[in-house]
């Protein structure tokens, strides 16, 4: 009796590791155009190192030629399931690394700063040798514009920051070197529709954000002066995002802006644009992209950073339609992964 009930218990104890497993993966819903790749880039995943362990764990779901079905629920690998098939094992990128390219005073290398969902950054080179210096707008002391959804306030700082950390990770993953010029010691990469607003976002490495616009705009852009002699020759690029902030009517899409004597980041400008028109095409193909590229010399980042400057906006807070960008984990995450694909298109093209 006693070996019987050890042997129930232990089938009861099997069962519900085995169940834990299996729900430990997270799953996302597949979209109506989507193929394998394009569902990994999605999430961060590159398909070379993936594409395998997501065949092996979705194998029931899968259609013909690979193809998935919009609707269905399909799991993604984690880091560790690498093992199942990848087409080659890359090594991960560690803290140490980071904290090699970083001053000592920074208290926190940029892998630690995605947080512990997204900490694991595996690379595949293809942006090695570029640098880029990404910065949020607003932040600290000021949280930007305030849009309304239900009885939630939405933090311009908030939204533009997550989106912000989500690019310098698929930036990083793929080689790249990445300052993070707004950084938050706590928030991470966040899976939540409303991010909770806080005030304790620095300027790198570790300074205090100032309540003066004028003087907050001259830190962040001091930082990144400061750090450009240090990689002369490289491929280096400075990429501002900000949410804009209209009438509660007013649609809009994103917008790129360069300085007018920069050909460099106008370039930078117009590859991402391309992108976003391309990839808004194809998920939205009833309705236009009316995002546009332009010089705006008045914007103080874009005229004074010696790194060539992309500022964008990324929609209106107050409106509802563009919330949902925001407020829907996925496409801000698409956002980052559209931004990564025009950045390496311009990188390729130097």
């Amino acid at each position: 009796m006693l070996l019987r009930t050890a042997y129930l218990s232990l089938l009861f104890l099997l069962a519900s590791v085995l169940a834990f497993s299996q729900t430990a993966y997270r799953q996302v819903v597949a979209r109506r155009g989507d193929g394998t790749h394009t569902l990994l880039r999605r999430y961060g995943l590159p398909p070379a190192t993936y594409l395998r362990p997501f065949l092996a764990l979705n194998r029931k779901s899968i259609g013909k030629n690979n193809s998935l079905v919009a609707g269905r629920k399909y799991r993604l690998p984690r880091p560790a399931d690498r093992s199942l098939g990848a087409t080659r094992r890359l090594k991960p990128h560690t803290a140490a690394r980071a904290t090699t390219a970083l001053p000592k005073s920074v208290a926190m290398p940029l892998p630690a700063l995605f947080g512990k969902a997204y900490g694991a950054v595996p690379s595949d080179g293809l942006l090695r040798g570029a640098v880029f210096y990404l910065s949020s707008g607003h932040g600290g002391p000021d949280p930007g514009a305030i849009g309304k959804y239900g009885g939630h306030s939405l933090a311009e700082d908030e939204y533009a920051y997550d989106v912000t950390l989500r690019l310098a990770r698929v930036l990083y993953m793929h080689g790249a070197l990445v300052y993070l010029i707004i950084r938050d010691p706590n928030d991470g990469i966040r899976d939540q529709a409303v991010l909770l607003t806080d005030y304790d976002e620095v300027t790198y490495p570790s300074q205090t954000i100032p309540r003066s616009q004028l003087a907050r705009l001259r830190q962040r852009i001091n930082a990144v002066n400061a750090l450009y002699p240090k990689h002369k020759g490289a491929y280096q690029r400075f990429l501002g995002l900000h949410v804009d902030s209209r009438s509660e009517g007013k649609n809009i899409d994103v917008f790129f802006y360069h300085n007018s004597n920069s050909a460099a980041g106008k370039r930078l400008a117009q590859n991402i644009h391309k992108m976003f028109t391309a990839r808004y095409k194809r998920a939205q193909p009833n309705r236009p992209y009316s995002g546009t590229v332009s010089a705006r010399n008045s914007l103080y980042v874009v005229r004074n950073s010696h790194a060539p400057a992309v500022f964008m906006e990324l929609g209106n807070i107050r409106n509802n339609k563009d919330q949902r960008r925001f407020l829907i984990p996925d496409n801000r995450q698409a956002m980052a992964n559209w931004m990564y694909e025009g950045i390496l298109a311009d990188y390729r093209s130097r």
